[in-house]
C-alpha cells in the first residue's frame, strides 16, 4: 500500500516527553509528510508555530488518558485548545459511564465537547481494550447520536492492553460509517502490517509512535 504516510498522526505523548522530542517528531512529520502531529494539550502552539505552512495538522487529547474529567473541564481544555491552534481533538470517553449504561452522560459529555471545538473534527478514544463487543459497538451509537467525527480505539496508556485490534476496527467501522463517522486505529500499530491491516479493517487514520519506521519499512 502507497502513501501510507498520509493516514498517519505522528504522535508523542509521553509523560517524560522532553523539548527535543517533540522537535525531533515535528522535524520527522515534516520529512515523511505525516499527516499530523498528536501532542499533548501544553504543546500544542508549540506544534502550530513550529509546523506553520507545513500541510501537517496538530492534533491534540481531551480528558487523557482516563476520560473522567467532568464534562466541564474536558470542554474548557477542548476550547482552549482550539484557541492555541489544534486543527483536530481526540477526547476520551467516560468509560465508567458507559459501562453503568448511564448513556444519557455519555451523549452529552461528547456534544458539550464537539461544540467546543469549533468546528474541528472531533475524535472520540472508546478505550477497546476496556470493553466488550457489545459495549465497543454501543459506544459507538453513543458517538454518531453526539454527531462525533470519528471513532478511535484506545490512548495506548490501558497497562497490559494490546491496543488496536482488527476485529474492533473492523466493528467500529461497520457501526459508524453508513452514519458518516471514520476510525482512528491507535495502540500498538508498530509496523507497516499492522497498519495496513488496521486501514484493511476499515481505519481512516492511524495514529502511532512509530510512523517512520511503518514507512520506512
Amino acid at each position: 500500500m502507497a502513501n501510507l504516510n498520509k493516514f498517519i498522526e505522528h504522535t508523542l505523548l509521553k509523560q517524560d516527553a522532553v523539548y527535543d522530542d517533540f522537535i525531533k517528531l515535528f522535524d520527522e512529520a515534516k520529512e515523511y509528510e505525516f499527516l499530523g502531529v498528536c501532542i499533548n494539550p501544553c504543546y500544542v502552539s508549540m506544534a502550530k508555530d513550529y509546523l506553520k505552512d507545513s500541510g501537517v495538522k496538530v492534533v491534540t487529547v481531551i480528558g487523557f488518558p482516563l476520560g473522567a474529567n467532568k464534562t466541564e473541564v474536558k470542554a474548557f481544555e477542548a476550547a482552549q485548545a482550539v484557541k492555541d491552534g489544534a486543527d483536530e481533538l481526540d477526547m476520551v470517553i467516560n468509560v465508567t459511564e458507559l459501562k453503568n449504561k448511564n448513556f444519557d452522560f455519555v451523549v452529552n459529555d461528547i456534544k458539550k465537547v464537539k461544540e467546543a471545538c469549533n468546528g474541528k473534527p472531533l475524535k472520540v478514544i472508546l478505550e477497546t481494550d476496556l470493553l466488550n463487543q457489545a459495549e465497543i459497538k454501543k459506544a459507538c451509537e453513543l458517538c454518531i447520536e453526539a454527531k462525533a467525527d470519528f471513532v478511535k480505539t484506545s490512548t495506548g496508556f490501558v497497562k497490559g492492553g494490546v491496543g488496536a485490534k482488527a476485529e474492533d476496527v473492523e466493528l467500529m467501522f461497520k457501526t459508524v460509517s453508513p452514519y458518516g463517522l471514520k476510525v482512528k486505529a491507535s495502540g500498538g500499530v508498530r509496523s507497516r502490517a499492522d497498519a495496513i491491516k488496521m486501514l484493511e479493517s476499515g481505519a481512516e487514520r492511524i495514529g502511532t509512535s512509530s510512523g517512520v519506521k511503518i514507512v520506512s519499512e
